[in-house]
């Protein structure tokens, strides 16, 4: 049997680098394996043209990121990617330049490829109620459904990221106070009210569904599964999945759309911008105002659809 080859060593400063995002800045489990993919790439390039990371100047990086685009035509790099790549190098060199490593910053006048934003993809009012009344009521009483109703419902009503949703645990709910407390990216905490729909749901899988499921069994976790542990991700989007298609819903749902679905009827209802930020989680209100972006098209389009001279 072959064995599998060894996993390369970074350099120092690549290495020293990832531990400083994972411990000082604190970037989620699925932020630093990006980071590592992109620099262990960019360190392999530079050790096979002969170049250390702090000699690497303005040329090198050109090249590097020439490669980029190049494999991008053989191998459907698309200009997300290299854009991604860019950034990862840029933080990279910053740190080395805040740590004194390097005196100027090779990547000052690095350009990166121009990307289209695209419109997020959301779910309109009667989506919604089909898919969360879409539970059959041969099943509607099983914990599991009784479990997914909450979970779905709590989804709609937060704006969490499935990860939040899956990672939530029981002391996090404060249904008399109608809030749910969030650990999110960066382990910042925000409070994010929930409606009465969304606690209702939640107090009937607690009130039966839960104890149900654990048999027992003890778990710091707000949704569960049979065996006990927690519902992970993969496991929402299965049942996310099962319920489209009982809505409907054949393509294109997933966890993010709800996302989506939240902060655009935020919007459309007449919400201020920095409370959907805050209810999002979004470090930057320009990543916001996006759904602004989103309401307006609908308006758009209803005009263009309705009025009888437009």
């Amino acid at each position: 049997m072959e064995r599998a080859a060894p996993a390369r060593r970074l350099p120092a400063h690549i290495s020293a680098f990832l531990s400083f995002c994972r411990v000082e800045k604190g970037l989620a489990a699925n932020s630093l394996d990006a980071y590592r993919r992109d620099l262990e790439r960019f360190g392999l390039w530079m050790e096979q043209h002969g170049v250390t990371i702090v000699a690497a100047g303005r040329e090198e990086l050109r090249l590097y990121v020439d490669s980029l685009y190049a494999s991008g035509l053989k191998a459907g790099l698309k200009g997300r990617s290299v854009a991604r790549h860019i950034t990862t190098i840029r933080n990279l060199y910053k740190h080395l330049q805040e740590q004194g490593a390097i005196e100027f910053d090779p990547t000052e006048f690095l350009s990166a490829p121009t990307i289209g934003s695209t419109l997020p993809k959301y779910l309109n009012h009667e989506q919604i109620d089909d898919l969360l009344n879409a539970a059959p009521d041969a099943v509607a009483t099983k914990p599991t459904e009784i479990r997914n109703q909450a979970m779905l419902h709590l989804l709609y009503a937060s704006g969490l990221r499935v990860s939040e949703l899956c990672g939530a645990q029981l002391s996090d709910v404060e249904l008399n106070l109608g809030v749910i407390r969030v650990m999110g990216k960066g382990g910042k905490q925000r409070l994010v009210p929930m409606g009465a729909e969304a606690i209702q749901a939640i107090e009937a899988y607690l009130s039966s569904a839960r104890p149900d499921l654990l048999g027992g069994r003890a778990s710091k976790y707000l949704f569960v599964t049979a065996r006990g542990g927690r519902l992970t991700r993969q496991g929402f989007w299965k049942l996310l999945g099962e319920r489209g298609k009982r809505a409907g819903i054949l393509r294109g749902l997933s966890p993010h759309v709800l996302r989506h679905s939240f902060a655009t009827h935020l919007i459309e209802g007449g919400a201020d911008l920095r409370s959907v930020q805050t209810m999002l989680g979004h470090v930057d209100i320009s990543t916001t105002q996006i759904y602004t972006h989103v309401a307006r098209t609908r308006l758009r389009k209803a005009v263009d659809d309705h009025h009888p001279r437009a």
